[in-house]
């Protein structure tokens, strides 16, 4: 399996595997959201790797390159001063580095090659990482609405023990008030029909008795008071006249 390929199943395995358990997948999908990140750059620094290695061959080739026409210009130089002896080890040396710029032109291709299939992949991957972000938001989204759903739910449950509650109260104190409201009724129409001060009075008969006694003695002697003062001011306008 490619690489690509592994990488592509530990994304479908990561997300089965969060869906299917009991545990809160928020967090859980953050984090494994941010292991295939920290995958997508283990396959940037590889791209890097690469391209490195690509950069450090043809600088060599360069080289190479430098020396060869150094070689061509000894050759052409010593064939010019008829030293074809010099010529020929300058002109060995040239063919030996041609032969290693042609080996080093495999070996960068090939670079290239796996430098560009590399980043395609790392396209794709970034494509599919950027899906199973999305695939996560939906599902912490929904995750999210249900678990206030659920909280809804309970606190609608403890709102109808509490109403219950409440309407058992409300019921105590209505039978409480109907009494307290029929009571006052009662001395109402107690106090009306002239009951409710036999009904409140607790004296025996002597006492009351008494009392009426005194009431009449206070009575009369307002009566001789009243009356004496009546004469006097009869006598008073006899004596003016």
């Amino acid at each position: 399996m490619s690489l690509l390929g592994r990488i592509s199943y530990t994304i479908r395995a990561k997300l089965n595997a969060l869906l299917n358990r009991a545990s809160d997948p928020s967090a859980e999908l953050d984090y494994s959201y941010e292991e295939l990140r920290d995958e997508l750059q283990n396959v940037t620094r590889g791209i890097a790797d690469v391209t490195t290695q690509k950069k450090r061959l043809e600088i060599h080739r360069r080289r190479l390159r430098e020396n060869v026409e150094k070689y061509d210009r000894q050759a052409r130089e010593a064939m010019r001063q008829d030293r074809d002896d010099l010529a020929r080890r300058a002109l060995e040396k040239k063919q030996a580095h041609v032969s290693q710029i042609s080996e080093l032109t495999e070996q960068i291709d090939s670079l290239q090659e796996t430098q560009d299939g590399l980043v395609g992949k790392r396209a794709e991957l970034s494509s599919q990482i950027e899906q199973f972000r999305t695939r996560k938001e939906t599902v912490k989204a929904r995750y999210e609405a249900a678990e206030a759903s659920a909280r809804v739910s309970e606190a609608f449950t403890g709102v109808g023990d509490t109403m219950a509650d409440v309407g058992r109260a409300i019921e105590r104190a209505t039978e409480r008030t109907e009494r307290m409201e029929a009571r006052a009724a009662a001395l109402e129409e107690l106090e009306e029909s002239g009951q409710l001060e036999s009904v409140l009075d607790d004296s025996d008969d002597i006492d009351r008795e008494l009392d009426r006694l005194s009431n009449e003695k206070a009575v009369e002697y307002e009566l001789e008071t009243l009356r004496k003062e009546m004469e006097a001011d009869e006598q008073l306008r006899e004596t003016a006249d």
